[in-house]
């Protein structure tokens, strides 16, 4: 029988990186991707007439099928996290979304089943992997992200000040630890002080140390962070914050690679790395006079712009699987996952306090919910009245759709044709999906360009 829509076909498939299946009436399998091959080690050959339950031996099969609840409530369920048994008797976590199948007449003909790998993401709870990765704590898959995963070896290569900038709670010091252990110094420590914690009048010993009897109780000599970082790295978070007197202090520091320490007379060289990070825009600082305009071409020699969790919403389910099972390693109480209704509220909130906020609003529902799935009511008041987005717009085949043309157009710079052909369909093709899925495509295709 004929599917409704003849984008869901192998070759495209194929180009999804998640593993992707369905199934017919009968529970037996009807196509089974690439990337599903890769994820569970099975060859598409030896499953496909197979029924799913007996290919996959999930942790779900008995009680709780993601496909047959979506099938029986006619309604999608998305990424909830299970186990799976690849081809070598391995059990692999995995996150599914499921969705029902139809004909052209809409009558249903079986069901869709994507599954993401966690592995990557639980092997980042392994300390010796993270510290190898260098990417300790950082979850995303977003294009916006991989921008940033990009550039993190490029700039750690090098010894240059860097700039982070992002809204608070993006993990500005996540990415900063990730610059240090992907350089040459990361055998020497990374300090890490907060200059809007601190007020300014201990800031200045905190950074350069003091001499004994520079102030009242300074009865011994202390080094300052800059000491401490020696051949290192020294992250200096929030640098908005900081006055313009010491802003004086830290420019002589970033020119001449030397400081004096409070109370001193002697400089002291230091070989440390800079790495800065704010919240604020210093270039409006510096046009208000907030901010030394010297001291700002100093700081920002590599800038690093980290997203705000509402520009990489793809993330989220991945974030998702990546605190509770940090919650359910310290916690004897299982979580599974999020019920479809709360994956809903979570994908079309704004979160004004980014990835920490999502990571408090998890740890708040977990503590309700105490074990099993987290429901709407486990999360915080304030959610309680959040727009949740439909559910016919997160269907697992559209999700995909969406974000396959959606990267094929990011790759090829908006050239409709050169997308299409990297799909291995008709530029109509791509046109008429595109406007159904919603996806704004630009005025021009990208292939005219202007006379010169």
């Amino acid at each position: 029988m004929k599917l409704a829509d003849p984008f869901v076909a192998a070759s495209v498939l194929d180009c999804v990186a998640d593993g992707v299946f369905t199934v017919d009436a009968d529970w037996r399998i009807t196509s089974f991707n690439q990337a599903a091959e890769e994820i569970t080690g099975l060859k598409r050959d030896d499953v496909l007439g197979r029924p799913c339950r007996e290919v996959f031996q999930s942790s779900i099969c008995e009680s709780g099928c993601g496909l047959r609840r979506a099938i029986e409530n006619q309604q999608s369920v998305l990424m909830r996290a299970i186990y799976i048994t690849n081809g070598e008797g391995e059990r692999v976590p995995v996150s599914i979304s499921a969705g029902v199948l139809r004909d052209l007449e809409g009558n249903v003909i079986g069901g869709v089943e994507t599954f993401r790998d966690l592995s990557l993401v639980q092997v980042a709870h392994d300390p010796p992997a993270r510290a190898s990765a260098g990417l300790a704590g950082i979850v995303g898959q977003s294009p916006a992200m991989q921008r940033v995963f990009d550039l993190l070896p490029v700039v750690a290569e090098s010894d240059s000040t860097v700039l982070i900038e992002g809204d608070s709670g993006t993990g500005k010091e996540l990415i900063a630890r990730a610059v240090h252990e992907l350089s040459c110094r990361r055998k020497r420590p990374m300090v890490a002080v907060n200059c809007g914690a601190i007020p300014d009048t201990l800031l200045e010993s905190e950074l350069f140390g003091h001499k004994a009897g520079a102030f009242t109780d300074a009865r011994r000599d202390k080094p300052g962070r800059f000491a401490l970082a020696d051949g290192g790295t020294l992250f200096l978070d929030e640098i908005g914050e900081v006055s313009p007197a010491l802003q004086v202090r830290l420019l002589r520091v970033l020119q001449e690679r030397v400081y004096e320490p409070l109370g001193g007379t002697e400089s002291v060289a230091v070989d440390v790395r800079i790495i800065a990070a704010t919240n604020r825009n210093l270039h409006e600082l510096v046009d208000h006079g907030v901010f030394r305009r010297d001291l700002y071409y100093r700081v920002n020699v590599v800038r690093i712009q980290v997203p705000p969790l509402r520009d990489r919403r793809e993330d989220i389910p991945a974030l998702i699987d990546h605190f509770l099972s940090g919650f359910n390693t310290r916690r004897t109480a299982h979580i599974e996952g999020v019920a479809p209704e709360v994956m809903r509220v979570l994908m079309a909130y704004e979160f004004p306090g980014n990835v920490r906020e999502l990571q408090n609003i998890l740890e708040h529902s977990s503590v309700l919910c105490g074990g099993g799935v987290i429901r709407c009511e486990h999360l915080p008041p304030e959610l309680g009245g959040a727009k949740t987005l439909p559910s016919v717009g997160h269907e697992p085949v559209k999700v995909l759709r969406r974000n396959l043309i959606q990267s094929a157009l990011d790759r090829h710079g908006g050239n409709r044709r050169a997308a299409a052909a990297d799909l291995g369909i008709h530029v109509t093709t791509l046109w008429r999906q595109a406007r159904k899925l919603g996806i704004e495509l630009p005025e021009q295709d990208g292939r005219s360009q202007p006379r010169t």
